[in-house]
């Protein structure tokens, strides 16, 4: 069964947030970090996966994603740092 990740990058503790989903984490945080997706990530330097979750459903997921978008910034980090309070980067090389 193919699963899918919404999953949330940053450049720094409580930097700049972005939300996104994907089918493939591990591919997708790596084209992040070699800077291969054009746009808001490329332009704020955001290629550390500091949270995600994982769904069976494809529309569950987007479902997720877009509740996650229309969030305040604090819940989003309340959201983070309940998992993650040093903000690693879950996929570091």
């Amino acid at each position: 069964m193919k699963k899918y990740y919404v999953y949330i990058l940053s450049n720094k503790k409580r930097g700049t947030l972005y939300i996104g989903v994907t089918g493939n984490i591990i591919q997708r945080v790596e084209q992040h970090k070699q800077k291969k997706i054009k746009g808001f990530t490329q332009k704020y330097l955001l290629d550390q996966l500091v949270y995600a979750e994982q769904y069976n459903s494809v529309y569950d997921a987007l479902k997720r994603e877009k509740q996650l978008k229309r969030w305040h910034r604090q819940w989003k980090i309340n959201l983070i740092e309940e998992s993650n309070p040093e903000w690693l980067d879950l996929c570091s090389n």
